[in-house]
């Protein structure tokens, strides 16, 4: 299969979700007359979404899963999702981060996108409490001797979350006592009622912590994301500097958020680099 055949599967299987969520299930043959194809590459997009756990396939068509508040998928479910919006949300955010700047990223799918992409900006200090991000900058030194201007590391420590963050008391010692120029937040969801939010009640306070040693604070999800509600709310949306999304966000969303947020960047546009704050 080439690049452009699973883009284009990808770009299929996340309007089908959207419709999923949006209406509250789908039938197949309302789904090959909206999208143009087979009734079997729509069964098996269906059957991929499954096995990702967002939906579940019932007779002639799909109903969305419907999570309790305290579930939390793992790192490998979650890196399968949305694999577009979040190069698109990951390029957009790295121009945010200054060269020789300290910033901060939290654990999450799209930070560890970013991550790759913060690969290129010189002489940045990076805190995370991410295994996964920090494996990224581990991967990029060289044998021997740190290249000129890569990435200081540091690595919070604390007790490993299903996503593969690190939270408790020993993260939140660790941040206490350090002050960052951008944090670039993940998020389980993110509402106007409840702010941001996660189901993991450890990774909450670990979150809160990271907000306040922040001079700057730039959430990164897909549109997927809005609405979503997670056990423990860590922040309001007016402590949030700019969410940088992308092109699946409704304009309702959009104007909603709008409201409540200082900048909203929608990656992948024409004009995302002119918008936010």
């Amino acid at each position: 299969m080439t690049d452009n055949q699973n883009l284009l599967a990808e770009q299929r299987r996340a309007l089908i979700l959207d419709e999923v969520r949006r209406r509250g299930g789908v039938r197949v043959n309302e789904l090959t007359r909206r999208l143009h194809v087979s009734d079997m590459t729509v069964r098996r997009d269906l059957d991929a979404l499954a096995r990702q756990g967002v939906v579940e396939k019932v007779h002639g068509g799909a109903v969305p899963v419907v999570e309790a508040s305290t579930h939390e998928p793992g790192f490998e479910a979650k890196s399968a999702l949305e694999l577009s919006a979040k190069d698109d949300i990951a390029r957009a955010a790295a121009r945010m981060a200054a060269p020789g700047s300290a910033i901060a990223l939290s654990g999450g799918t799209t930070t560890y996108a970013l991550a790759h992409q913060l690969l290129e900006v010189p002489d940045l200090t990076v805190v995370t409490n991410s295994v996964r991000v920090a494996d990224v900058f581990h991967a990029a030194r060289p044998p021997g001797a740190p290249r000129p201007g890569a990435a200081t590391v540091v690595l919070t420590g604390g007790v490993r979350t299903p996503s593969d963050s690190l939270v408790g008391p020993v993260a939140d010692q660790a941040i206490r006592t350090l002050h960052f120029d951008v944090l670039f937040l993940g998020v389980h969801g993110i509402s106007l009622e409840a702010g941001l939010s996660t189901p993991n009640l450890a990774e909450a306070e670990t979150n809160r912590r990271l907000v306040r040693a922040a001079r700057r604070v730039v959430v990164v999800a897909d549109h997927t994301k809005w609405g979503t509600v997670g056990l423990s709310s860590f922040a309001r949306l007016a402590e949030v500097d700019t969410w940088v999304t992308d092109e699946g966000l409704s304009a309702e969303a959009r104007a909603e958020s709008a409201e409540q947020l200082p900048g909203l960047v929608v990656a992948g546009g024409p004009d995302a680099a002119g918008q936010g704050g």
